[in-house]
């Protein structure tokens, strides 16, 4: 069967949800892969496109949550898939360290152009946001000399040694894995459904903390999500990232933002940090750059990025040829497409859709997200408990009647909303449908 944006966008299901040929494959997952490899929605995918996941057994799933995020152009987008095709066809590797091609070079200049800021840039590649993140940081620790980390409450960076000491959640992330790197320090995050702070005061308790606990003397650098993606798509309150930023800069901390979730079109910005203007010294990117394939970059102002020495950074696969022509592709399409624009429209229609959802269902206590990245957090109505027994029957049943939800947050309490930006408005009022009828038959 054929992919890609040529499917019938329509939800449609012919079978239970899993369906026989779906189960049969999970017996032969669980015969031939590791069990600590969880799944969210036991279907097996046989084709993929515009807003749609078709399964073995034929259903059609409306998608939203694009392989969280990475599929932002949609699955077997036009540019990426013919830009995959002509790379393959020339070569798969050479291994950029070796011998360097064009397309790395090509990625590197456009994220030059798009990330912000219009200071002197450098990138360099790599193959997930995990591994852009912990260059980041070795990167920070050249530039400065110095070795402590900054991070947040809520936080997540990844799952290598450093960046599970860098995450703030125990379960699945870190349980057992332990130790981990050393020279992390966590600082409260902005998060104004929790704390009713403005962002100048979040920001002045968070640098208190890492004034009196580490001291700015000490830091490499701030690492920070703009908007939190695995914590629970907590929006911090306006003017908090900017005052982070500026009390790093005034003490020679590099400002690292992770726009590995929120990056590329997602928040109806190129990235998360324009919407206030905050320039970043360094930035890691990931997930929506490549159309699905294998791709990060850390990007940031060159006379940091070259502080490293020669060899210092890279890595066999990072920037392999034929990521960056599914990078190159999925950058057209978010041009021609103006992906920013409808990262925006979706978000308002999402929006529109959570507020009445809110108002008809008080276990909803929170509202939020920008872009086509919205949340809703489910609490105990007139409380701040935590609901995440609500949050995985409303979740279940919208997997059951064809929709593909995804949950998150510190307490498992959060919906999260990613549809890929090439969802149509139809598809996407039917998949809210679904998710209304799970709070009503839930209630």
């Amino acid at each position: 069967m054929n992919g890609g944006p040529s499917l019938p966008q329509q939800r449609s299901l012919v079978t239970e949800i899993p369906g026989p040929e779906s189960r049969a494959r999970l017996d032969r997952k669980k015969a031939h892969v590791a069990d600590g490899v969880g799944t969210v929605l036991p279907v097996f995918v046989v084709a993929a496109g515009g807003g749609v996941l078709v399964d073995a057994d034929g259903n059609s799933l409306i998608d939203l949550g694009s392989g969280i995020a990475v599929t932002s152009v949609g699955n077997a987008a036009e540019s990426v898939v013919a830009r995959v095709q002509e790379q393959v066809a020339a070569f798969t590797h050479t291994c950029f360290m070796v011998t360097p091609y064009d397309g790395y070079v090509d990625v590197c200049e456009q994220l030059a152009e798009l990330t912000p800021g219009d200071h002197a840039k450098k990138s360099a590649l790599f193959n997930s946001g995990a591994e852009a993140v912990e260059n980041a940081v070795k990167i920070a620790r050249v530039a400065t000399g110095r070795d402590a980390v900054a991070v947040f409450d809520h936080a997540y960076h990844g799952r290598t040694n450093l960046t599970m000491a860098m995450t703030a959640k125990n379960m699945p992330y870190k349980n057992g894995f332990g130790p981990f790197a050393g020279e992390v320090y966590r600082a409260p995050m902005s998060y104004p459904f929790r704390d009713g702070l403005s962002g100048e005061e979040a920001a002045a308790r968070a640098i208190d903390v890492l004034d009196k606990q580490v001291g700015a003397a000490n830091l490499a650098c701030v690492a920070i999500e703009p908007i939190q993606g695995e914590g629970g798509f907590v929006v911090p309150a306006p003017g908090f990232l900017a005052a982070v930023a500026s009390w790093a800069k005034d003490n020679g901390v590099v400002f690292l933002a992770d726009e590995i979730q929120t990056g590329f079109c997602r928040t109806g910005d190129w990235f998360a940090c324009d919407d206030e203007g905050v320039v970043p010294d360094l930035v890691t990117l990931a997930k929506g750059m490549a159309g699905g394939l294998p791709l990060a970059a850390v990007t940031g102002r060159a006379e940091l990025m070259d502080s490293v020495h020669v060899g210092g950074l890279g890595g066999t696969y990072g920037g392999n040829p034929v990521a960056c022509a599914a990078g190159l592709g999925a950058l057209e399409e978010m041009r021609t497409h103006d992906l920013v624009a409808r990262a925006r429209q979706l978000g308002e229609r999402i929006e529109g859709r959570l507020r009445k959802l809110q108002a008809d269902h008080p276990v909803i206590g929170d509202v939020r997200g920008r872009g086509a990245m919205m949340a809703i957090e489910l609490t105990t109505p007139g409380t701040l408990d935590p609901d995440p027994a609500r949050t995985a029957a409303v979740s279940a049943y919208c997997h059951q009647h064809g929709v593909v939800t995804l949950t998150c947050g510190t307490w498992g309490n959060v919906f999260r909303f990613l549809p890929p930006l090439s969802i149509s408005d139809e598809l996407l009022d039917e998949a809210f449908d679904v998710v209304a009828e799970g709070f009503a038959a839930t209630a």
